[in-house]
């Protein structure tokens, strides 16, 4: 089975499901064809990196990847949507549900995917650790904010039950982009922007900035080619 996790934490962290701001849900079970139909649409503003558009949302490499080898090599049973709440209460509310639907549905392994990075964290151990009591095996999907360096802690949260995980890459390591011959829109939000800072804005109009600027950069559904891939 497949539990994709929402961005729904509010002020344009907005996802929404059929036409409905998925904070208003609880974590329900879809086809997946319908998410390839456009029924998830997102409204969020996140940080470039690992925000999901919607093209992202109806071409999503987990569901694709899943649907392949389905009646082959597994039975891909459907997806479980679930939310990313603010508060405690809300977290362990939808976690608890995700963890339900999984054992209802009797599945054996769990992937897991995140949208955003900090908060969330804790909604995705939440996920990860509760499938996993229920002896259910899990894989979650993330990114790292690890530091410049790549030394330090990766989440912000952590369980020794998520013993299973894919990177898209860390948010924080810098890359320089060269100067542009035509650029669209006002180069100069590049200082202020997640992921910029002041001074990343160069003379000759070439960008020092984290991958955190960059759209899909460290996406969580794997859309891009940031870690291995088996063919």
């Amino acid at each position: 089975g497949y539990v994709q996790m929402l961005q729904t934490q509010g002020l344009l962290h907005d996802t929404y499901v059929y036409g409905v701001d998925a904070k208003q849900i609880v974590p329900t079970i879809m086809y997946p064809t319908e998410i390839m139909d456009g029924a998830i649409v997102s409204g969020n503003c996140v940080s470039a990196c690992d925000k999901n558009t919607t093209y992202h949302q109806m071409n999503n490499p987990v569901i694709e990847d899943l649907l392949k080898v389905h009646g082959k090599e597994l039975n891909f049973l459907g997806v479980i949507i679930t939310n990313e709440n603010v508060y405690l209460a809300d977290k362990e509310r939808s976690s608890n549900w995700t963890a339900k639907l999984a054992e209802y549905l009797d599945l054996d392994g769990v992937i897991i995917s995140q949208e955003g990075f900090g908060n969330p964290d804790t909604d995705l151990i939440m996920n990860c650790k509760k499938i996993e009591q229920k002896g259910i095996k899990t894989v979650i999907i993330t990114d790292e904010y690890a530091g410049r360096d790549g030394a330090s802690q990766s989440l912000a949260d952590a369980d020794p039950l998520a013993n299973a995980v894919v990177t898209g890459g860390n948010a924080n390591e810098v890359i320089e982009l060269p100067p542009m011959d035509k650029v669209i829109g006002d180069i100069n939000y590049v200082d202020i922007i997640a992921g910029g800072f002041d001074g990343s804005l160069h003379e000759d109009g070439s960008i020092t900035v984290e991958l955190q600027a960059i759209t899909g950069a460290t996406n969580e559904i794997g859309f891009n080619k940031m870690s291995a891939k088996g063919y």
